[in-house]
């Protein structure tokens, strides 16, 4: 097999294990499965909404913490400084992020689902949350700069516990108000969805780091990253398949009975996918960026945190509410267009010239 890599790549694109390889089919299934398990057992929603502490249904909670915890015990928190050095890289990496990208998906939701405030809300928060855990993946695939990623993950998943709330209020109430248009209909304070980010980002990232740490301190790096990684890995993806089980087994009905507001939520978010990458590809090479940490920035640009937008739309709205499946729409859109995305990234690496590909055998 041939694989892509750059001049300043010191080893081939890591090929991923068929669970990874596969995601797509394998949330498919998920849905497909959720959606049979509601229809087979009626009571099933409704059962697991009444597991709930807080207005969070306690199975998905746990599904969304085991999901995101693998992701963030990979980031390497001592490098760190290694990228913050580069001012550039920061900058726009923060502005990409937290100044243009909600924007854009505000701008979209609005203009395509003015008339549904339930799923126009639920598509803002899933621009809000910025990206995290799967933008790893597509960076490893697309022959991103690995180290950049891992700290600019680190420092949205900081970032986002600070901004959240205050963005959140900005995009849901301050400025639709301040234009003269809708509000959300927040069910609960913005103090609430604040420390939903606490627990459901602040939980899994404190347990990432202090497992790096402990477990680098005891056994050394080496078996950290060659052992114990890659047993924690899956269960990141099994935490995902059994959120969007219990998440379509909730939303079936809507689903099935709804299909063309399924259709008008992915619509908007398949715009925004493409746009944020392709711009932010773009203005990455005017920039002057080597391939690497272009194509880190556009995929850190373009990938969202759906986890963190699913748990806060629930915990905010509910988990059959129009907002969770606005949600859950967002990783059916963003897993196979980011995919497609990696492909195209590696058709036009010959356009930096600083960069030069060559092939490697493996």
């Amino acid at each position: 097999m041939n694989t892509l890599v750059g001049s300043d790549t010191k080893t081939a694109a890591p090929r991923l294990p068929v669970l990874n390889r596969y995601l797509t089919v394998w949330i498919l299934a998920a849905m497909a499965v959720g959606l049979a398990l509601g229809r087979m057992v009626p009571s099933l929603g409704t059962a697991l909404a009444g597991m709930s502490v807080a207005g969070v249904s306690v199975p998905i909670a746990f599904g969304l913490l085991v999901m995101m915890y693998p992701p963030l015990a990979k980031v390497r928190y001592d490098r760190l400084g290694t990228v913050t050095g580069d001012r550039r890289l920061m900058v726009a990496s923060l502005v990409m992020n937290w100044i243009v990208g909600p924007a854009v998906m505000f701008a979209l939701a609005w203009l395509f689902l003015a008339d549904l405030p339930e799923y126009r809300t639920g598509v803002i928060i899933v621009g809000l949350a910025r990206c995290i855990a799967m933008v790893i993946v597509w960076n490893d695939l697309a022959c991103g700069d690995r180290e950049a990623a891992a700290v600019l993950v680190a420092l949205n998943a900081v970032f986002q516990i600070v901004a959240f709330g205050a963005l959140s209020w900005f995009y849901l109430v301050g400025l639709p108000g301040w234009l003269g248009w809708e509000q959300a209909v927040v069910e609960v304070t913005f103090t609430d969805i604040s420390l939903s980010v606490l627990v459901f980002l602040g939980v899994p990232l404190l347990a990432g780091y202090l497992t790096r740490r402990l477990s680098e301190w005891a056994r050394g790096r080496d078996w950290y990253e060659s052992r114990l990684l890659p047993k924690l890995g899956p269960w990141g993806l099994y935490g995902l398949l059994f959120t969007i089980v219990a998440l379509f087994a909730l939303q079936g009905e809507a689903i099935t009975s709804r299909p063309w507001d399924v259709a008008r939520i992915a619509i908007p978010l398949l715009l925004y996918f493409v746009l944020m990458w392709g711009s932010t590809l773009l203005l990455a090479r005017l920039w002057g960026f080597g391939y690497s940490r272009s194509v880190t920035l556009a995929f850190t640009a373009a990938g969202n945190n759906f986890e963190l937008a699913i748990a806060v739309a629930i915990a905010s709205f509910g988990a059959a509410s129009g907002q969770a499946l606005a949600g859950v729409v967002g990783p059916l859109i963003e897993v196979p267009v980011l995919l497609a995305l990696v492909h195209l990234a590696l058709a036009v690496r010959r356009f930096f010239p600083d960069e030069r590909p060559q092939y490697v055998e493996r």
